[in-house]
Formats: C-alpha cells, structure tokens, sequence
C-alpha cells in the first residue's frame, strides 16, 4: 500500500468543509517528499513547514510552484535561508525578529509577506506577543519597507472546551481587525483590503472558520500521525513535474 494513499480522501474531506476564500495550509512538516507530492497531485499549493533545514530540503527536492508557509518559530540566524522562497512567515513573534525579516530581504531586494503571531492561549508555552504587546507595534511596523504585513496567526487554548477556542479565535480576529484599520499602517491597508487570520488547526479547525478565519493549518488530518522523512520516501526527480518557464 502507498505510504499516503488515504491524503487524497482526507483532502477531499476538509475540502468539502472549507468554504471559498479559506486558505487550507498542508501542514507537511515531519512527512515525507512523498506524501507532499500526493497532496500535490490533488492540487494542493500550500505547504507549511517549521523547521528550516526540512524545509530547505524540501525545497530544493519538491516542484517550485509550491507556496511554502514557515509556521513555527523562527531563529534569527536562519532568516537569511528561507528569505529569497519562502511565501509567507506565520511565526512572527518579536520585534528583533520583524528587524532581521526586513534587513534579509532589503538584501536581496525582496518584500516578505508575513503573519505577526499573537499569543492568547492560557498556556505560558505558546508564543507570540500578547495584545498589550501586540498593539504597541503600529510605529514600528511602518518603518519595515522590506516587510509585507498581512494579518495575523495565532492559536487556540490546547482544550476540549470549544467555548475556550471561541475566545481564542475570536480575540486573535479581534487584534487582527485592529491592525487592518490602524491608519498609520497604510502600506498594509493598500496590500491587503482582506485580513489575513491563520488560525485552526486539525481539531479546531472548523470552529475557527465559524469564528472568522480565512487560512487554516491542517496536517495530522491530511497526513496521519507524525512520521520521519527517511531516503525511501523522497521522490525521483524523474516524477517531480517540470515547470514552465
């Protein structure tokens, strides 16, 4: 049997459930070249990825048309690795880091999309600026020139208490809307009349829709349990698709 022969049912699935305008992220990281081509074939675009090295493998292994998301947290000394592909940074969580984006990409004459990560969960483990820090940003952010703001990422309390993941979600839109209406930010007003919210993942998915999202990060419901890359799951260049120039 092929190691992802279910993703192509589990996409149509999540499909049927995402309605037009939501953004479904193919939370490949852990999983094989192999299963990513699967997802690929079904028409899936977007991949998110939270460690750099996997990512620059897979990057270089897999056809370039794919839109790779960085979705965890991010190292300033790796910035420079992912700055000249990556589509968009969720995991934007301090200002040294937004600083670092923005020097990268001035370098290569790139502008960045990003996420600006807020934390609202209970747990201290989760990352991100809280809103007090979150909302003390609106002078810096525009002086970043190299920096595409384009909304905001954020998670959910990790709870069965869907009335805890509504809270959740409806805050991280709350500050979301915020950021689109701050006048001092122009530039991201200009770029992005439509807020851009990742939130929801594999279990919660569906209320954060109901609460407003417009990208969700989904990977164990398309992939199945965390797995290692090894050789034998990697794709030949023979059946990687070629691309047009």
């Amino acid at each position: 049997m092929p190691i992802a022969s279910h993703i192509a049912s589990h996409i149509a699935s999540i499909r049927a459930n995402i309605p037009a305008g939501v953004t479904l992220v193919c939370v490949s990281k852990f999983h094989s070249e192999k299963a990513i081509m699967e997802a690929y074939q079904c028409g899936e675009r977007d991949f998110g990825e939270s460690r750099v090295q996997e990512l620059m493998t897979k990057y270089e292994a897999l056809p370039k048309d794919i839109r790779w998301h960085f979705i965890g947290h991010l190292q300033t000394n790796k910035v420079k690795q992912i700055v000249p592909f990556v589509h968009m940074i969720h995991s934007v969580d301090s200002v040294r880091l937004m600083d670092v984006i923005n020097r990268e990409a001035e370098k290569i004459g790139r502008r960045v999309k990003v996420l600006l990560e807020v934390h609202v969960a209970k747990e201290e483990t989760k990352s991100g600026f809280t809103p007090e820090e979150f909302l003390s940003l609106n002078t810096k952010l525009s002086t970043l020139n190299h920096i595409e703001v384009c909304g905001v990422m954020g998670m959910a309390t990790n709870t069965d208490d869907k009335d805890e993941w509504r809270r959740c979600f409806r805050e991280i839109k709350s500050l979301g809307k915020q950021l689109l209406n701050n006048t001092t930010q122009s530039y991201t007003t200009l770029h992005h009349p439509t807020l851009q919210i990742s939130m929801g993942m594999s279990d919660d998915y569906l209320v954060a829709i109901e609460e407003g999202s417009t990208m969700v990060r989904i990977g164990s419901t398309i992939f199945g349990s965390r797995g290692s890359t090894p050789e034998n799951n990697r794709i030949p260049e023979s059946q990687i698709p070629t691309q047009k120039k």
